[in-house]
């Protein structure tokens, strides 16, 4: 169960219509846990359904290690299948649900209770075994589809959005789940989701996807701090964007803001350490806050919200640009609103983006994407 997924030159289109994925190419490595992440209607789903063989495939090749799949039937496929709203069965028990597959499958009927009991044990749902699906949460119906998907031994398991019907808690608790399972099996796994917090925490790798095109393939520590692009960058957590040049001179590059502020930059790419206009992606925790600093940005704190450990800070810059800054709070008070105050910036960690390609122009990208 831990087969590689090739896919070239995949293009997906409806009728006359603009492709939805006009040319996309990726290797996902056997065992891995591959995220597919990115906006509503960016295509992450429709090319999930493409390796499922839901959806027909207008161009492009897909492999299943040396297996072209392309005109594979569905069910010759052996996948896994885990959908957003569960697909189990109501009017079956939790382990008529589980057995489902197996049966299907037209496995020994010896073999089937025992197949059935070792996953409803994994998942922790065997006390619920004679249950209606009605009688159980959100969570322990999420739990008996994911079974039914593995106890058939898929070569792939694919799931599409699976926690998204769930509440908050019940999410972070199931993505867990998730995890641990697929790490214990050790089965390839194509996931779906536009949760950017969901993603960094299952993921192995993930591909930030827009408009059919994949942006930048990753693993989530590299995506969060050194993303390939200003897309990325925007889309995987949150940043405050703000125009500035990038200025070389006397053998040395510097970064200047609208508000004048400049700072040394020394991991901007050889081929990029020219004068340019530039776009400055920070994250909110890297502005260094100092109310008591004589130099820096001056700014302005309009509103504040407390957040327990951390606390926002809703910021107008002097050259009118609003950001917003996470501070860890302090034990004696906040910083009240209409409080001038002085911002300088970690340059270890920002990321500055050419303005004309929109490009990350710093050292450190990893990205995976076949281009």
């Amino acid at each position: 169960m831990s087969n590689n997924i090739s896919i070239k030159h995949a293009v997906k289109a409806y009728g006359s219509n603009a492709p939805v994925i006009p040319d996309l190419s990726v290797e996902i490595n056997g065992g891995e846990f591959f995220t597919l992440l990115g906006p509503s209607g960016c295509g992450k789903t429709t090319l999930l359904r493409m390796i499922a063989g839901f959806n027909s495939i207008e161009g492009g090749d897909f492999y299943f290690n040396e297996t072209r799949i392309n005109d594979l039937d569905p069910a010759k496929r052996n996948i896994g299948m885990v959908f957003q709203n569960y697909a189990i069965f109501p009017h079956l028990t939790v382990r008529k649900n589980v057995e489902f597959g197996l049966k299907y499958k037209k496995f020994p009927k010896e073999q089937i209770k025992d197949i059935a009991d070792k996953f409803m044990k994994l998942m922790q749902i065997d006390q619920y075994a004679d249950r209606l699906p009605e009688n159980l949460s959100g969570g322990q119906q999420q739990r008996v589809a994911l079974a039914r998907a593995l106890c058939i031994e898929p070569d792939v398991l694919l799931m599409d959005e699976p926690l998204s019907n769930l509440d908050a808690k019940l999410r972070v608790e199931m993505r867990s789940v998730i995890k641990d399972i697929q790490k214990e099996i050790g089965i390839t796994t194509v996931y779906v989701t536009h949760d950017q917090e969901e993603a960094m925490a299952v993921s192995d790798r993930i591909a930030v996807m827009n408009a059919g095109v994949i942006q930048h393939i990753g693993t989530p520590k590299n995506i969060y701090q050194r993303p390939s692009n200003l897309f990325v960058s925007t889309f995987i957590g949150r940043s405050n964007v703000i125009e500035g040049k990038l200025i070389a001179e006397g053998g040395k590059t510097y970064i200047e803001t609208k508000c004048g502020y400049r700072a040394e930059m020394t991991n901007v790419l050889d081929e990029q350490k020219v004068s340019q206009d530039i776009i400055l992606s920070i994250r909110p925790e890297e502005f260094i806050l100092d109310r008591n600093a004589s130099e820096g940005i001056a700014a302005t704190v309009n509103s504040c919200v407390f957040l327990g450990l951390n606390t926002h800070y809703f910021v107008t810059l002097s050259s009118g640009e609003d950001v917003v800054i996470i501070q860890e709070s302090s034990i004696d008070s906040t910083i009240e609103p209409g409080t001038q105050i002085k911002l300088t910036l970690n340059t270890d960690k920002l990321n500055i983006f050419s303005k004309e390609t929109e490009r990350n122009l710093l050292k450190g990208v990893q990205n995976d994407c076949i281009l």
